[in-house]
């Protein structure tokens, strides 16, 4: 028996969750000197709410190892044979290095084990790892073994990409994502900045002006990009505006034809702390350039060899 487990910036919904039974560590949120456990103490439409109202940034922490080490042994307990962690990028947060600390431990406490953990740097954020976590959800459900899944999350985990835009980029000024200046004249002419990851780390890739033109940047992106073969489904993420979301579902069903399921599902509270009310988000698993680069070479060397043929 495979346990899947993630920490909480995973994002996916309760429903997920509990279907594919995921065992969750919560980030911690801290807000004006208290602090909640991510989705246990504080959920986000509650943080939404009053997140302008704030006078200080709210931080974010992460899971303590007891926290993973817990799920552990409790998947242990109940006869998972075999544990795999995947976490958010070790680039943005410690938690995969927490999941690793655990990891050590459980072996403390349990050296005669024979359980099998494994713990993934999806090198994601948000729905990143959350689309890694689901696709490793459905492939167990179709019977692939653990070793087939842990060099699935290997080998696909750097190509999931990354889409957010936000809507309020004062967030973004506080956490060092864009100078004051930047934002001064983002503010002024409406440009909203589109990021992605980048060796595990989050980097602003365009700018567009208003969000008509950021729905059209993520479609053009998403129909250029998206590996077919890999991608059955699409999550778009969103923290305060589900409208914006949909608008985004409508215009993929409409433009491209996508035959994959598209999951709607909200940013929960650690990651809403660092990019604010209407942000939305786009994940799927981009093709392989290198691959395509080797083939157009491929292509261009015959069609030059055509050429001299035909000269001849």
């Amino acid at each position: 028996m495979i346990k899947i487990v993630a920490d909480s910036t995973c994002d996916l919904s309760q429903e997920i969750l509990d279907k594919y039974d995921i065992g969750l560590a919560p980030l911690t949120v801290n807000i004006k000197g208290k602090s909640y456990r991510d989705r246990i103490d504080i959920n986000p439409d509650d943080f939404y709410s009053f997140i302008e109202e704030l006078d200080s940034e709210p931080t974010t922490s992460m899971p303590s190892p007891t926290e993973y080490l817990g799920i552990f042994n409790q998947a242990v307990k109940d006869g998972h044979t075999h544990i795999l962690c995947i976490c958010m990028s070790s680039g943005t947060s410690g938690s995969y290095q927490s999941a690793n600390i655990a990891q050590d431990y459980f072996w403390e406490e349990n050296p005669t084990s024979s359980a099998v953990i494994h713990i993934v740097d999806s090198k994601s954020m948000s729905h990143g790892s959350g689309w890694l976590i689901l696709k490793t959800a459905r492939l167990r459900e179709a019977g692939a073994s653990f070793e087939e899944i842990v060099r699935f999350n290997e080998t696909y985990k750097t190509k999931v990409k990354h889409y957010l835009s936000v809507d309020d980029l004062d967030h973004l000024i506080k956490s060092g994502r864009l100078t004051n200046s930047s934002a001064f004249i983002g503010k002024l002419l409406k440009i909203k900045p589109i990021m992605t990851m980048k060796d595990g780390k989050g980097a602003i890739v365009a700018k567009e002006r208003g969000r008509k033109k950021v729905l059209e940047h993520y479609v053009t992106e998403f129909s250029k990009r998206i590996d077919r073969d890999i991608t059955d489904f699409i999550i778009i993420g969103y923290t305060s505006d589900m409208t914006y979301a949909e608008n985004l579902k409508h215009k993929i069903a409409k433009e491209i034809d996508f035959l994959g399921d598209v999951y709607l599902m909200q940013m929960g509270v650690a990651v809403g702390t660092h990019v604010g009310l209407g942000a939305v988000s786009l994940f799927f698993v981009e093709k392989d350039h290198q691959k395509d680069n080797i083939l157009l070479n491929e292509a261009h060397g015959l069609i030059e060899l055509k050429n001299k043929l035909l000269k001849r």
